[in-house]
């Protein structure tokens, strides 16, 4: 079941199945909980109107998704509720733009390679198709492209739903972004032609032949970018893929829009070699079952199995082995996200220098390897800004040493306090008498151990219930093991207060984030790879080039009046 946060006539949660429910049976019971009819419920989600249709698209056919936010408006059944309808989800349209913007620029200001400790348990970075780190130009620079990157992936993800017209939008937010980075080391990637070619994508869905001049300036621009990118005749990605074709689905999608603009224009010869060479692409990656079955009966995915035939140009030995490479480049980038955790997680236990940069832990272990306790050299790192010479003249400084000392010891005691403050109202807040909590925590142990021993007491004595404190709320729910679900230490670790280690806090940047927002920009990315651009399903190519080729056969006289 999934769960849907309405809002509106009726503020609440809903559990429905994503994959039976259609919108009259959502609208149906928003309706019965608002107490007024189902025709006077509008219900809006991300931005659009959910509209009945013909009453059998399921919600997960419209994007909704688990947790997904529904506004619940009331409408009158009488002239112009549509255009109040359209207005709301208009406005909750330009919202959700603006916090997808403001989420990615600040998770760009947050990962970019200047040493900034970032506020999650994950890194961002730049890599390339072979899963190495790329570092490009300054960090405003490094800041440009990431945040190009994150605008893409998340249009990308709405062109996958066919919601062409938002995708058109954070296309241009995206661009704006690449925009902002040298063009000399935008030149070296293929990330903005592919961008151009995906935005007239959405023009030619969208149907729409006022935007005929600009697509044919993208894909100019697309072209020119493709080739200093790839090389003549594709010759540089060719020889970085082993030999194989990653690139042949975009080459497809660029000659086919390239054809279908021609093709308005008059240019029936141009448009009709544009389209042949689209055509004869689109046989090249069509899977054969043969293969497709003999490949995946050595255990691999289909899906898997489909975007490596089309790379390898239908090879089932050279498909087989770029299968096998892929599963060991990810089990290596698993084990490196591990690392890359353990390493955040660690240099959060050490906090922020004075300009809020991590602890180097390169540096860190140099001064361990000379030597020093590892707490009391990251200390001395912290102060000096990862300067590793007058870190360790600190450290050889007997009174400087000694000074770091007394501070870490003091920071200990003062984490120690207020984790038990937060431990006792914690505990009082599920109903247990503050005298007989804070005797519970001295006794030490963790959470759970001071809740059993506050538990075994109310239960030798009835009166001493958690009740016994008139303003706290009801004792915690208990499982058939009498045991709760909470096993956190009293006492945490250096990473709870990180923020107080490296001068004024930070928690009020932690709090003004739109974790929402920036939490599925990254989830985004992670279910992305370096090869997911070439991925395309050419389906709907194939369509649109039989399409034309058969307006083109007609003599070009049946013009469409769309793209």
């Amino acid at each position: 079941m999934a769960k849907l946060k309405i809002a509106g006539t009726w503020a609440g949660v809903l559990e429905v199945e994503l994959e039976e429910w259609t919108v009259p049976m959502l609208r149906e019971e928003v309706a019965k909980r608002s107490n007024i009819g189902p025709e006077s419920i509008n219900l809006i989600c991300a931005g659009k109107v959910l509209k009945d249709g013909d009453g059998t698209e399921k919600l997960t056919q419209l994007g909704v998704k688990n947790n997904a936010k529904i506004l619940a408006s009331r409408s009158c059944a009488e002239e112009g509720k549509s255009l109040e309808g359209e207005l709301m989800a208009e406005e909750e349209r330009s919202r959700r733009f603006s916090r997808v913007k403001a989420a990615a620029l600040a998770l760009a200001k947050r990962h970019a390679a200047d040493g900034s400790l970032p506020v999650e348990d994950f890194n961002i970075e730049l890599e390339d198709q072979s899963g190495k780190i790329v570092n490009l130009g300054s960090e405003t620079d490094q800041r440009a492209v990431m945040m190009g990157l994150m605008l893409h992936v998340t249009a990308k993800q709405l062109i996958r739903s066919e919601n062409y017209k938002d995708a058109l939008e954070v296309l241009t937010m995206g661009e704006e972004a690449f925009s902002l980075c040298n063009p000399k080391f935008i030149e070296l990637i293929d990330n903005v032609p592919i961008l151009q070619i995906d935005m007239v994508w959405c023009y030619f869905m969208l149907r729409d032949i006022r935007w005929l001049s600009v697509a044919g300036a993208r894909l100019e621009k697309a072209r020119e970018g493709i080739e200093r990118a790839y090389g003549k005749d594709s010759s540089r990605v060719r020889f970085l893929q082993a030999g194989r074709h990653p690139e042949l689905a975009i080459h497809l999608r660029l000659e086919l829009l390239e054809g279908v603009v021609a093709y308005h224009c008059g240019q029936f010869d141009r448009s009709t070699m544009a389209l042949t060479s689209a055509q004869k692409k689109y046989f090249q990656l069509q899977v054969h079952d043969e293969a497709l079955s003999l490949v995946m009966s050595m255990g691999f995915k289909e899906r898997d199995v489909k975007r490596a035939l089309r790379m390898s140009n239908q090879d089932v030995g050279s498909a087989v082995d770029f299968l096998v490479e892929e599963k060991a480049k990810r089990a290596q980038k698993r084990e490196e996200d591990i690392r890359r955790r353990t390493e955040i997680m660690e240099q959060k236990q050490y906090g922020m220098t004075p300009s809020k940069k991590a602890v180097d832990l390169t540096t860190l272990n140099k001064l361990v390897c000379v030597g020093y306790a590892k707490e009391l050299a990251a200390e001395a790192l912290r102060r000096n800004e990862n300067d590793f010479q007058r870190a360790l003249d600190d450290l050889t400084n007997p009174e400087s040493n000694s000074a770091i000392q007394v501070d870490i010891e003091s920071r200990k005691r003062k984490r120690m306090r207020q984790a038990s403050e937060a431990a006792i109202e914690q505990l009082v807040r599920m109903g247990f008498e503050r005298s007989r909590v804070v005797a519970a925590l001295q006794a030490g142990g963790t959470m759970e151990e001071a809740m059993h021993q506050l538990l075994s007491q109310s239960e030798s004595n009835p009166l001493v219930a958690g009740n016994s404190n008139p303003e706290s709320e009801p004792n915690p729910i208990i499982s058939a093991d009498n045991s709760t679900t909470s096993s956190v230490p009293i006492l945490p670790d250096a990473s709870s207060d990180s923020n107080d280690v490296g001068g004024p806090s930070t928690t009020s940047e932690v709090e003004e984030r739109d974790a929402e927002m920036e939490d599925e920009l990254a989830g985004e990315l992670a279910k992305g790879d370096a090869l997911a651009d070439y991925d395309i399903e050419v389906t709907k190519e194939g369509e649109a080039i039989n399409e034309y080729l058969a307006l083109l056969e007609s003599g070009g006289n049946q013009k469409a009046s769309h793209l």
